[in-house]
């Protein structure tokens, strides 16, 4: 119980802050199980094949194992890309005040949004809605400590945010289209034609298709895991880098003889180009770094930070380094790219079991108490029909493998998104653009739209406000 042990560690104000930063995200996690894990029980709850409390103990589970397994398998890879989302860095020469300050606003932001449009049931991405305010966050704090605008174009938040949100413009277009492909070939492929037959039965679909409701609906809820369950790992990770950065900015076990072994095999490597331009800045990183590592004395949140600044700089270099084809041999690039998973090591640390417990819990709570609004906007809103079997398992069969590859290549992606296009898609190919309800989807395009300026919006304004009184 490591994690429970840091509330030992603070007292008076900051133990409160830290519990309310921990509770936001909790709080965060439990709303995006009504917008997101509601997504992934729509079709099985909507059609009859489970019951909600069969749906949501199923989802909830497989919430959990997507969260668990991806870690141990594939690392944090969209936890980390959420870290990535603010200057760390930089926020280590600010006080923890001001640290906290900036954390909440982006918490709160994103709950009074995800809180809003549950509300009025419409499906809004809850990844969307944490982009938003964590950018809005960086822009805040940029301009707060003296930066300009080139600052924040030029920095790595802002580059890995339009690198996250590109993908997230891609895959509800990518989602729409591969589910019209899919309906025209199951329609013409499957014998049982009534699985694209309109459900007005309260009975319970055939074993079969309940069968292939609850697998596809596992699917999405395994893999819905692995990405929105990591963002919220992400979201904690930053508050423990905020509350205790000298345990959890570096891996605590990181060793200087172990490290300097490992820069040196990379130094050895691109020395021997012979001073070829695409080294010299990484050889430099590499030279200080290790500068550092001797010295060693300034254990300070600065001096931590300063080390895992270098570290991140060394692997980007590197990895951009490896997509050229003959700058280095294969050998030469798979030695490099063992070295830069060991690097990754000491910065991509893992907040623990408990913490995947925690977050796997308030999705699993959040779906059982506001499933219903989302449930019924994807089963009747979003087409002029109701949605068939074919249909929802068509959505679903989309929505997990568009979430499953995004997991894989480390890519914050939205649920909501690729799921809600995969129906509208579902229901374009079975009755052309007439067969959508205009309205539902005016209203889901717009709060899409909006996502981003008002989350910005929110969280810019909620730091400068949280600034003055923390």
């Amino acid at each position: 119980m490591e994690f429970f042990n840091l509330f030992s560690q603070l007292e008076g104000t900051m133990l409160a802050l830290f519990i309310f930063c921990i509770a936001t995200v909790l709080i965060f996690e439990f709303i995006n199980g009504f917008h997101d894990t509601a997504n992934a029980v729509a079709t099985v709850i909507y059609t009859k094949s489970l019951t909600a409390k069969q749906a949501v103990f199923l989802s909830g589970f497989l919430n959990f194992a997507g969260m668990a397994l991806s870690v141990y398998l594939f690392g944090m890879k969209v936890a980390v890309k959420m870290v990535q989302l603010l200057p760390m860095e930089k926020i280590a020469d600010m006080s923890t005040q001001e640290n906290i300050a900036l954390v909440a606003a982006v918490l709160v932001g994103a709950i009074i949004w995800n809180f809003g449009t549950w509300y009025f049931g419409i499906p809004c991405s809850s990844s969307h809605t944490m982009i938003g305010s964590l950018l809005g966050a960086m822009v805040g704090f940029f301009f707060m400590t003296g930066g300009s605008m080139k600052d924040i174009m030029d920095s790595k938040p802002f580059e890995k945010g339009m690198e996250v949100l590109r993908w997230m413009l891609i895959s509800p277009v990518f989602g729409f289209t591969v589910a019209i492909i899919l309906v025209f070939i199951f329609r013409r492929l499957m014998r049982k034609k009534s699985l694209f037959k309109e459900v007005n039965s309260n009975e319970p679909p055939s074993k079969g298709v309940r069968a292939l409701l609850i697998s596809t609906c596992s699917l999405v809820s395994f893999f819905h895991g692995s990405n929105d369950g990591q963002k919220g790992l992400g979201l904690v990770m930053i508050i423990l880098m905020t509350f205790f950065p000298l345990q959890y900015a570096l891996k605590a076990d990181f060793a200087n003889v172990e490290s300097m072994k490992h820069l040196t095999a990379i130094e050895s490597v691109l020395a021997a180009k012979n001073g070829d331009e695409h080294f010299t800045k990484t050889l430099k990183s590499i030279s200080d770094l290790k500068s550092d590592i001797e010295k060693r004395s300034d254990t300070t949140k600065k001096g931590v930070f300063q080390i895992r600044k270098r570290l991140t700089s060394i692997q980007k270099d590197l990895e951009h380094t490896m997509k050229e084809e003959d700058l280095l041999s294969r050998e030469e690039k798979t030695l490099l790219k063992s070295e830069v998973k060991y690097l990754k090591s000491y910065t991509d640390g893992n907040p623990g079991t408990t913490v995947l417990m925690m977050i796997a819990l308030a999705i699993g709570i959040g779906t059982v108490i506001g499933w219903k609004r989302i449930v019924v906007t994807i089963g009747e809103k979003i087409g002029k029909t109701h949605m068939t079997y074919g249909q929802g398992a068509t959505a679903e069969i989309v929505a997990a493998s568009t979430i499953g590859l995004s997991t894989y290549f480390g890519l914050p992606v939205s649920t909501t998104h690729v799921l809600t296009s995969g129906v509208a898609g579902s229901m374009v190919a079975t009755g052309g653009v007439k067969n959508l309800q205009k309205g539902t989807i005016k209203n889901i395009a717009l709060a899409w739209i909006l996502t981003l300026p008002v989350t910005m919006l929110l969280s810019l304004g909620l730091y400068l406000i949280f600034r003055l009184f923390i």
